[in-house]
């Protein structure tokens, strides 16, 4: 069994340190060549997740990306969505035959607002039952200190997401996996987005109290849009919907809520964005779900309070007095 991970981020880091639980070969693409020779030479990222240990006898690194396609299985995207374009822009959709995919990416493609796994699909031209999306909830840096994590696969491919979720199962990972890939994605999405919103409100001074409505509110604000979008059975409630959103809101780990601790604290988006030093998913789905809203006009606070402090400039606390009004 062969593996590619196509990122070099803390996610890619954490998967690479799952699979290396077990029996199989890990090529690794980096953008970074200074990273994988740091990689060839010291057997952990420099960059994220340092504390790492690499085991060189089943991680093979690489910069050319064609060549980590090669001969392989599985494909695992862990690309921040806005870069995943032009990360594998030059990659002829040959190279993805008779390969399953799994999309490790909590975000949305920008440029056309469509869900990784779609955009993917229609690119390179893979059948959606084999391509799979991975769902927490789950961090990166627990991941690093083997505390006890869940996570669930989904693909329409029921095998796909079964023959996956058997793959990342391990001494500190539960899986499980089902077919809502659709409503997984568009739900770890809207995720990020709700903890900008925790973030900022709590910069803004917010407490518990404020947090949980909001959060409770921001459950029914998801499950709204995601059977608006993609009408179909699916138990909301459960740790692939809600566990990811609570993760994501309240979670010290969150660079989704650090981002927008952030904006309420008086920092610019461009100051936050330097300084977190990784990518907040959340900013650029936020702009992609209220351009899909404007056709579904679907109810959302949460995200038009968001939408409206990155993108339009709106008073802070003018647009939290608003939100405070909308939610019940």
């Amino acid at each position: 069994m062969n593996v590619t991970i196509i990122g070099g981020g803390s996610w890619a880091t954490a998967l690479i340190k799952i699979l290396s639980e077990k029996n199989i070969k890990i090529k690794w693409w980096l953008r970074d060549l200074e990273a994988i020779n740091h990689i060839k030479k010291h057997h952990h990222n420099p960059q994220y997740l340092s504390s790492v240990e690499l085991h060189p006898s089943k991680i093979k690194p690489y910069h050319n990306l064609k060549e980590a396609l090669k001969n392989t299985d599985w494909v695992i995207l862990a690309i921040p969505a806005a870069f995943i374009e032009s990360a594998i822009s030059e990659v002829n959709p040959e190279l993805f035959v008779g390969k399953k995919i799994v999309s490790g990416v909590k975000g949305i493609v920008p440029s056309c607002n469509m869900l990784v796994t779609d955009w993917f699909s229609k690119k390179y031209n893979v059948a959606k039952d084999q391509i799979a999306a991975i769902a927490g909830p789950c961090h990166a840096e627990e991941i690093a200190l083997e505390k006890q994590s869940y996570l669930t696969i989904a693909s329409e491919g029921i095998l796909t997401a079964k023959e996956f979720a058997a793959l990342l199962s391990c001494r500190f990972v539960k899986t499980a996996y089902i077919n809502d890939i659709d409503g997984v994605e568009y739900a770890a999405v809207m995720k990020n987005i709700v903890a900008m919103a925790c973030g900022i409100t709590h910069g803004l001074g917010a407490g518990d109290n404020f947090q949980a409505v909001m959060v409770s509110n921001a459950m029914l604000e998801i499950e709204r849009f995601v059977n608006k979008i993609s009408p179909s059975e699916r138990e909301i409630n459960s740790s692939a919907y809600l566990g990811d959103l609570l993760v994501t809101a309240y979670s010290q780990f969150s660079r989704n809520r650090t981002f927008g601790n952030m904006i309420g604290r008086g920092y610019s988006v461009k100051t936050a964005q330097m300084e977190l030093n990784m990518i907040a998913e959340g900013y650029y789905a936020t702009k992609s779900i209220h351009e899909i809203n404007k056709n579904l006009e679907v109810k959302m606070p949460i995200l038009e309070f968001v939408y409206g402090v990155l993108y339009k400039n709106q008073s802070l606390l003018k647009a939290f007095e608003v939100l405070k009004e909308q939610l019940v």
